[in-house]
């Protein structure tokens, strides 16, 4: 094959079909929503059991409490999410879409995280502080004892023990 037919064979217009219908096919997947993972949900919770552990699928959860602590994790769509509680704390984790959210308290504290379609969102409560971290994907919070942290731009985190706040990646604590 020669130069030329090459050129008649690989016409501009023919590549440009050919990029129209692989385009309109990928298009059509995305809008069907081929190849997405989809879980049954899970949510644990403790008390009543002193470690619950669920997986559905591609979904998990664990929750453990003690001390007169409270834990709830709640997973779907190939979501992670853990919380522990002791003395009294409360924490209360979910997550969606590849998502993974750790939430833990004590001493009284409440830790909320939630983690939705792919972000890392952890929370940490200690006495008499609310701690509350939301990522979506692609972004990263945390809001503990020792500050609070946003990457990416949907992160939030707050802290009420120590005032400190961030969103979408401003005013994060420097670690």
């Amino acid at each position: 094959m020669s130069i030329r037919s090459l050129r008649s064979v690989l016409s501009g217009r023919r590549v440009a079909h050919g990029c129209a219908a692989f385009a309109l096919g990928a298009a059509s997947l995305a809008f069907v929503g081929a190849g997405t993972a989809a879980a049954a949900p899970v949510t644990c919770v403790s008390p009543p059991s002193t470690n619950e552990i669920l997986v559905s699928e591609t979904a998990s959860c664990g929750a453990t409490a003690d001390g007169g602590g409270f834990a709830r994790a709640a997973a779907a769509d190939s979501g992670t999410a853990v919380s522990t509680a002791g003395t009294n704390g409360s924490a209360q984790a979910e997550a969606t879409g590849f998502g993974t959210a750790l939430a833990g308290a004590s001493d009284g504290g409440r830790s909320y995280a939630y983690a939705l379609g792919g972000g890392l969102s952890h929370s940490w409560a200690q006495g008499a502080a609310i701690t509350f971290s939301v990522a979506g994907w692609g972004s990263g919070a945390t809001a503990d004892t020792t500050g609070v942290t946003c990457v990416g731009p949907q992160s939030f985190a707050v802290n009420t023990g120590t005032g400190q706040w961030c969103a979408v990646g401003v005013g994060s604590t420097r670690r």
